[in-house]
């Protein structure tokens, strides 16, 4: 059985994981190592949903990136526009879902998901956060630089969290 197609008592497993994959994700959000002055901050919330997609494949851990990135955008997100609400919040989380891709390699994985979601958070900043931009400074670059400021090292803490649970629990539970 391959990660995506998931039958029966298997599905509700599935789901399940998924689900406390999700609670523990939008739960480790609320505890911040350090929050950057307009946004942002360094949490482990990503390695839940790294681990969930390594293990479960593409389409479920999406789908779990998904429904975290909605649930930390309804219970405290910051919404200035729609689209920069989607952008932050769950575009930004069910690019996570794309480390199900590169099982065989983590380290790729969680590098190529954590600079997804960069992009997200700097396109976010540049179109609806750009007045906060310094005079003279250019907006991508500020975007740039102010979102790596924690993105780097949530990905780096996330991602070495989530290789740890993989190699104590993840290979040979991750058929179904």
């Amino acid at each position: 059985m391959n990660a995506t197609a998931v039958k029966g008592s298997d599905r509700v497993k599935v789901i399940v994981e998924g689900a406390l994959c999700v609670a523990l994700s939008v739960v480790l959000s609320y505890f911040k190592m350090f929050s950057m002055p307009q946004g942002g901050s360094i949490t482990l919330e990503m390695a839940p949903l790294l681990y969930f997609s390594y293990k479960r494949g593409f389409k479920w851990g999406t789908a779990a990136g998904l429904m975290s990135g909605t649930l930390m955008m309804l219970f405290g997100g910051y919404i200035a526009h729609p689209v920069q609400a989607l952008l932050d919040y769950p575009l930004a989380f069910a690019i996570i879902g794309f480390a199900g891709f590169f099982r065989e390699k983590l380290v790729t994985g969680t590098i190529a998901v954590g600079v997804a979601r960069f992009a997200c958070h700097v396109l976010s900043g540049v179109i609806f956060f750009a007045s906060y931009t310094p005079e003279g400074q250019n907006p991508w670059a500020y975007s740039a630089i102010y979102n790596a400021s924690y993105m780097i090292p949530t990905l780096l803490l996330s991602g070495v969290l989530a290789m740890i649970l993989w190699k104590k629990l993840g290979p040979q539970n991750s058929k179904g």
